[in-house]
């Protein structure tokens, strides 16, 4: 009997190791080479919502570090309140110890019971604690996103006197360094295996040249369609040319819409890119980066951010804004309907004696824009919270770790030797979060629900790839959301923190929207705190334009980063640092009425300010 392809992590779930030998014996592709170092490598244990859970043994540590940034805006609550809304638990005399640390089980979660039985209020999942991990401690160090296209579409570097002077003030203000994109649309355009790095170092160059360190993000996703896409850089040409001969290799929705934002996880280890495979060509690319930089990477170069889905994040594209498919705060859409995913899921539907599990994805999750209590599989007590229910959202959660897992093992072995850290990014989906489903982390391949913790799985194979866990909307506070929408991107930070906490992963934040006030840069402090032992390693602002450079959305900046400098303490010389753009601002008008051009080192903020996507 030949099976369809089926990921060795979820037949782990399903049986005993001498079953799954036989299984991958008549498995029709091998399994994928990559680190043996398996994501659940601990044996199932049972589950108690009323002990601590034991914690697996920390793995080896690898010389480099990776990372995984997880965007976030939300303050860090005090311990012990569960994320969860008060007005959906029953009266109980029950306390939960802390810290609470989730089953390695639970990356996959065992098949043979239902959710539901476990449904009862007295078992639910609550999100909360966590134990300490090594946080920041004190100091966190900020770091600025460059513009999306601070290197063009034919590799130059645009605007590079702008981005000079907008580097000498950060380095001014005490920023430690810069993120950049780096688009495989753009590095390796010109065809398979053919890299063109210039305008990428010229950027470390001038990095360099300015004290800075940098992020670099091998960014592997379409720029544009997206909240904050200010440009267009597509995939490579010659990787749409195999689109529009192979539609599939593309995530797809229910109703055959394409999204050419990413290839699909499905096709990971299939030759579907000119004899390639997705994976192959990713390596390529990163192998060909570090020969690039090897003397920069370690001094200069401190982080690689490996991308692994749109954005740049370990998700599916389940909220594509492009062509207004979703607004928030729909649910979105499970993408799992190509036929290379199709395939798997039959494959995992035939493995737990149900074939018809697999004959499509659920009928009744419905529509990108709708509610949670609008569709059947959503609702309350919809069909996510039964057995069928459990296998699906196991299996397409699966395979969304198991991808993150492949690319980061040849991201581990490429950089391994070079001293950089290695990190990953992860959404910060908080719309319908107080909701019972998590219907929109569900849609995205996070299996978060009242019942179970879908963040300790993904920090877990981070800490297992040493990776840095990065989470994006930092920035948030629950008051600022619509209340229809059960928003709650504090206790959303609250859960992920306590989750790198369980298992001893680096973490690290950016602002998921653009935000230059006080409340904003506020939170992200209280966020990046070192409450009980989980702050932030580094913070990445979201990002470098002409509106940063302003006086007063400078002058906020300034101290922010000061605050983050010193952990969170106030910064004391802010009036210090008011009074010196103030002459810095006079010393710049003076020299525009004496038709002289202003020196940058003496006054770079507002020379920033004025050149930046002025000039080319």
């Amino acid at each position: 009997m030949t099976w369809p392809c089926v990921s060795s992590q979820f037949l782990a779930a399903l049986f005993p190791p001498h079953c799954r030998r036989l299984l991958h014996r008549h498995a029709c592709c091998p399994i994928p080479d990559v680190d043996p170092s398996p994501i659940n490598p601990f044996p199932p244990q049972p589950l108690s919502p009323l002990l601590p859970l034991p914690l697996p043994p920390k793995p080896g540590r690898t010389s480099a570090a990776m990372v995984l940034t997880l965007r976030s805006s939300t303050p860090f609550l005090a311990a012990g309140k569960p994320h969860k809304p008060s007005d959906e638990f029953p009266a109980s005399s029950v306390s939960l110890p802390a810290p609470l640390r989730a089953s390695p089980a639970r990356i996959l979660p065992k098949l043979s019971a239902a959710p539901h039985c476990h449904a009862a209020a007295a078992t639910e999942r609550v999100h909360a604690g966590g134990s300490a991990a090594a946080g920041a401690g004190g100091r966190v160090p900020v770091y600025v996103m460059l513009p999306l296209d601070a290197v063009g579409a034919c590799g130059e570097v645009r605007r590079a006197r702008a981005l000079n002077a907008g580097m000498a003030a950060l380095r001014s203000a005490g920023a430690e360094g810069v993120m950049v994109d780096a688009w495989w649309g753009t590095a390796e355009r010109a065809g398979p295996g053919r890299y063109d790095w210039e305008g990428y170092g010229e950027l470390v160059r001038m990095a360099e040249r300015n004290g800075l360190k940098m992020q670099v993000v091998m960014s592997f996703h379409r720029c544009g369609g997206n909240v904050g896409d200010s440009c267009e850089i597509p995939l490579p040409p010659w990787v749409l040319e195999e689109t529009n001969r192979d539609p599939d290799i593309v995530y797809t929705d229910r109703s055959s819409r394409r999204n050419p934002e990413y290839i699909s996880l499905g096709c990971d280890m299939l030759p579907v890119l000119c004899g390639r495979t997705p994976i192959q060509a990713y390596s390529d690319f990163m192998q060909s980066f570090r020969d690039r930089f090897q003397d920069y990477l370690g001094n200069v170069i401190v982080e690689i951010q490996v991308g692994m889905g749109p954005c740049g994040e370990l998700r599916y594209p389940s909220y594509p804004e492009s062509n207004g498919t979703w607004r928030f705060p729909g649910i979105g859409e499970f993408q799992c309907y190509d036929k290379y995913m199709m395939s798997s899921l039959r494959a995992a539907a035939v493995a737990v004696g149900h074939e018809e599990w697999g004959r499509s994805g659920p009928h009744d999750a419905g529509h990108y824009n709708q509610f949670p209590e609008e569709t059947g599989f959503f609702r309350q007590e919809g069909t996510w919270n039964t057995e069928y229910g459990n296998f699906f959202l196991a299996w397409y959660s699966g395979e969304l770790l198991l991808h993150g897992d492949r690319i980061l093992a040849a991201a581990q072995s490429i950089f391994r030797h070079t001293r950089a850290k290695i990190s990953a990014k992860v959404a910060g989906i908080h719309w319908h979060y107080k909701t019972r489903s998590h219907a929109a982390e569900l849609t995205a391949g996070y299996f978060n629900t009242r019942h179970r913790d879908g963040y300790v799985p993904i920090a877990r194979m981070l800490a297992n790839r040493g990776a840095v866990m990065n989470f994006t909307c930092m920035e948030m506070r629950d008051e600022q959301q619509p209340e229809s929408a059960s928003c709650s991107p504090e206790l959303l930070v609250r859960q992920v923190k306590a989750a790198a906490g369980a298992v001893a992963v680096e973490l690290a934040g950016e602002n998921a929207l653009e935000r230059y006030d006080e409340a904003a840069y506020a939170q992200v402090v209280a966020t990046g705190r070192d409450n009980a032992g989980i702050g932030l390693s580094a913070f990445t602002y979201l990002r470098m334009n002409k509106r940063l450079f302003e006086d007063e959305k400078w002058r906020h900046f300034v101290a922010f980063v000061k605050r983050m400098e010193e952990g969170g303490r106030r910064a004391l010389s802010l009036e210090r640092e008011t009074l010196k753009l103030h002459y810095i601002n006079a010393d710049v008008h003076a020299s525009d009425h004496q038709g002289t051009e202003p020196n940058f080192d003496q006054q770079p903020s507002m020379i920033a300010r004025t050149t930046l996507f002025s000039s080319s």
